[in-house]
Formats: structure tokens, sequence, C-alpha cells
């Protein structure tokens, strides 16, 4: 089974629960939705695909197991757009890799079809929508695509009920969104706090540094801090 892929390659995870921990990742090319502020638009804007085989693939991810990278990353674009996500994690679990989704929650796949050890679901808040007169979009049909598209409560509600291992990952610009999070937060349940990250929107080291006040954020609602990693360590660069 031939999988869309824009990319593949071997970092450090830099978001989320385990930043920090080297990772092989795995991109999806290919999204429902068009985030204004989206830092991989190979995959999503004007998506760049190679087809690759389904053992090339688990051979390329068998190589890292050798040298002791045990975790795997898929991510996109949007994964769980494509039926090959279900054969490829089934093959990492063979392997004994730990596997991280990234989705945005828009589409739910079960724990019987999915090996998934941490769902990691970014919910698009109303910054992500394209801005009116987005030159990447003539017309505003993405712009209303994505407005429409950008929140699935049923599938945000079945992945959290179906993976206990997971996070809320939230990207964050202005402290307006706050109020966005938790009311979005009161409609949904089976989460708790330590599940609650807000990452600062930004691809550079002085834009994350100006949202500081996440970090208060944080400490008083018991939520967490995600950092960057990869954007303080390598700047925004591809395969990082």
């Amino acid at each position: 089974m031939p999988l869309p892929l824009s990319e593949t390659f071997t970092s450090i995870q830099g978001e989320g629960k385990l930043a920090g921990v080297p990772s092989w990742f795995v991109r999806f090319s290919g999204c429902n939705l068009r985030c204004g502020w989206c830092d991989t638009p190979y995959a999503s804007w004007k998506p760049e695909v190679t087809n690759r085989e389904l053992d090339d693939v688990l051979g390329e991810a068998r190589g890292n197991v050798a040298r002791n990278v045990r975790h795997a990353v898929v991510t996109g674009g949007e994964p769980m757009m494509f039926d090959a996500v279900e054969p490829l994690c089934r093959g990492l679990r063979e392997m004994g890799m730990h596997i991280t989704i990234e989705t945005a929650g828009t589409i739910a796949r079960g724990p019987d079809a999915l090996a998934c050890d941490l769902m990691s679901i970014s919910p698009k808040l109303s910054n992500s929508t394209p801005r009116e007169g987005d030159p990447r979009d003539p017309g505003g049909v993405w712009r209303a695509r994505h407005e429409e598209r950008r929140l699935n409560l049923e599938a945000l509600q079945q992945l959290i009920s179906d993976f206990p291992s997971r996070q809320l990952k939230f990207v964050v610009s202005e402290p307006s969104q706050l109020d966005e999070i938790e009311a979005l937060l009161t409609k949904l349940r089976g989460w708790a706090n330590e599940d609650v990250l807000l990452m600062p929107e930004g691809v550079s080291v002085e834009a994350l540094a100006s949202r500081r006040w996440l970090v208060e954020a944080c400490t008083s609602r018991g939520w967490r801090f995600c950092p960057r990693l990869h954007i303080q360590l390598f700047g925004n660069k591809r395969g990082t």
C-alpha cells in the first residue's frame, strides 16, 4: 500500500509531553484544513507528495530502532485522512516503537484499527482560519472551508474517550484565545488539566519569547506550557 508522504527524518520531538525525546518522524502530505499560520505548507497548502511503499517506510523505521530511536511520530498534514496510517502504525507497533499521532482532531479512528501510544490532538482555534485576502486563497474558498471544518466535537470526544494517553495542544497567540479554549473544553469530557498544553504561535525564537505570558496562563489553570524545542535549536527548518 503506497503512503503519500512529504518527508521522513530523525530528530528530537520538539513539542508536547515527550519534548526532547529522540524520534523518527513520518509526515503524510495532504490536509483537510488550511491554517493561516501553518508551518508545514508543503504538506497542506502546496502538498509535495512522494508515494512510498509501506515495506520501504517500515524498513527505514527499523533502521532507526537499530540505532535506539524507538519513538515514532506520525504527522502531517492530516495523517488520519489516509487509510494507510493503520497498517503503518500496526507495523511500527510490531517492531516495538512508541507511536505518537499528530492530528487536528477532525477525523477519528478507533484503537481497534489504529495503534497509538500518545494521541496528540491539536484542535484549531479561530486564529487558525486564513485571513481574508490571503494570497494563497483567492476567493476565500479555503477560508470558508477551514472555518466550517476546523472543529468536530464528535471526533474530538471519540479520540479523547478512546485514547487514555492523549494531549490537547492549542496554538495560542493572544490572551483572548484562553476564553475560547475554556469554552471548547466545557463541551468535552474525560480530559484532565495535565492533558491541556498551550503552545505559543511562532516560527522564530523572538516570536516564541514574546508570549511568555502563557506561563502564567498555565500555572493558574494547571495546564502545561508546550515548548517548541526544534525552533529554539534549529530554527524554522525542514527535517528537524
